[in-house]
């Protein structure tokens, strides 16, 4: 029985997840095309910058959406979770983006902001699992 509930939570949890993750999409590609075709960026410049606007996005979301039986947003606890949260998922997606899209754009010829939707696609689980297992840890203190 408890793995039947737990099973469930993290389904959940998981659909919440790509849900928050679908808007990110729409932030990180939307500010990816206006870095690059407003601004002149180069496309990896651009990219790394769109990542960031997404990840603190997708962050401030999970915290209040995603992760809302776990944690409780406090400055004190909220910024060292967002610091870790930057770390990990965000060291995932920006270091994953920028190796994906160079291979797929430089060497594959992919426009880029096919390549950039394959690129999110690839990273969504690991930043999952992480986030999972560290970032959003439940606050025992919170529920106690």
């Amino acid at each position: 029985m408890r793995t039947g509930v737990i099973g469930r939570r993290l389904t959940l949890r998981w659909l919440k997840f790509n849900a928050v993750g679908a808007l990110g999409i729409g932030v990180q590609l939307g500010v990816l095309l206006t870095l690059k075709s407003r601004f002149h960026l180069s496309y990896l410049f651009a990219t790394a910058l769109a990542v960031e606007a997404a990840v603190i996005h997708n962050f401030l979301w999970h915290e209040r959406y995603t992760w809302v039986d776990r944690v409780q947003p406090s400055w004190r606890k909220s910024l060292p979770r967002l610091l870790r949260f930057n770390l990990t998922a965000g060291g995932v997606s920006i270091v994953g983006n920028l190796a994906l899209m160079k291979l797929m754009v430089d060497f594959g010829h992919v426009n880029y902001l096919v390549a950039n939707g394959v690129a999110i696609v690839l990273c969504s689980l690991a930043n999952f699992l992480v986030s999972e297992q560290w970032v959003f840890e439940e606050d025992v203190s919170a529920t106690h």
